[in-house]
């Protein structure tokens, strides 16, 4: 069994206006989310092979936050396609990451929240279930291509 591990990023501040989406950096609050969110991965044993983050300042500093409480010292990879991408668009990157372990997507609503709808129970409809910084550990047959449907939901935190 493999595990993906989705991971929204923490509350951060609010844009200005003209201010650029991507650039907005994480509250006071999501920091404290980002650590608790690392410390919650520690004390349950998930370390990952791999991490994939969207390159928006609020998906560094989450991944930055969480490996420090987590202690992993990995380096995360930043996909360009995570930041606004739909649930195909992330299980298209899962898949051509399914060499790794365990696989951290570190990303954004709507996205990461459908996928975890999708790859749990095969619909994606109007479901809401990751608020800022929670994390999901999906649990995944190890050869099979990822499709709709086919993940055991084997954790789940939110701050």
């Amino acid at each position: 069994m493999r595990q993906l591990i989705l991971l929204r990023h923490a509350h951060a501040e609010s844009a200005g206006a003209g201010e650029d989406d991507a650039g907005r950096p994480l509250s006071e609050t999501g920091r404290e989310e980002a650590k608790a969110a690392g410390a919650w991965l520690r004390e349950h044993g998930i370390h990952p092979d791999r991490v994939l983050c969207s390159p928006s300042t609020r998906t560094r500093e989450t991944w930055n936050h969480v490996d420090v409480e987590l202690g992993s010292g990995l380096a995360a990879q930043y996909e360009p396609a995570i930041y606004d991408a739909t649930p195909g668009a992330l299980i298209a990157l899962a898949d051509a990451n399914r060499d790794a372990a365990r696989l951290v997507l570190v990303g954004h609503n709507p996205g990461i929240e459908q996928l975890l709808a999708l790859m749990h129970s095969g619909q994606s409809g109007d479901y809401r279930g990751m608020p800022p910084g929670a994390v999901a550990v999906l649990g995944l047959p190890v050869d099979a291509a990822i499709e709709p449907g086919i993940a055991r939901l084997d954790a789940f935190w939110w701050p």
